[in-house]
């Protein structure tokens, strides 16, 4: 079964470096985490996102669009990336989770992908 892993974290709290060093400090959890998933044939695909400020938020109400600046959600962490994994089981899709480096700092969701949506 897939399951889709969704990473928010507190994009002020945790703020990504732009380049050099730390940025590579920054990546290089998450690139062995990437390659822990794809050498256990557990990863499908996944990518981080840009920064919260970039979303745009489209509603249609009565026929008309609203474009709003920003994410949808008003909280304090913002969805920064995701992975879809196969896993054997939700149990399964939680210890992976719980090795993801966003879960540290912030929180992973997990959902099942229906069998229909593949």
């Amino acid at each position: 079964m897939k399951y889709m892993l969704l990473i928010a974290e507190d994009e002020a709290a945790n703020p990504m470096p732009s380049e050099g060093p730390a940025f590579e400090a920054y990546m290089a959890p998450w690139a062995a985490y990437t390659q822990k998933l794809q050498e256990a044939g557990a990863m499908s695909s996944g990518a981080p996102l840009e920064l919260s400020h970039t979303a745009k938020s489209v509603r249609v109400r009565d026929g008309g669009r609203t474009v709003q600046d920003g994410p949808y959600t008003d909280s304090k962490e913002q969805l920064g990336g995701f992975y879809i994994i196969e896993a054997g089981s939700m149990e399964e899709a939680l210890n992976w989770a719980a090795e993801c480096p966003g879960a540290k700092t912030g929180v992973v969701e997990v959902r099942p992908i229906p069998g229909w949506a593949e």
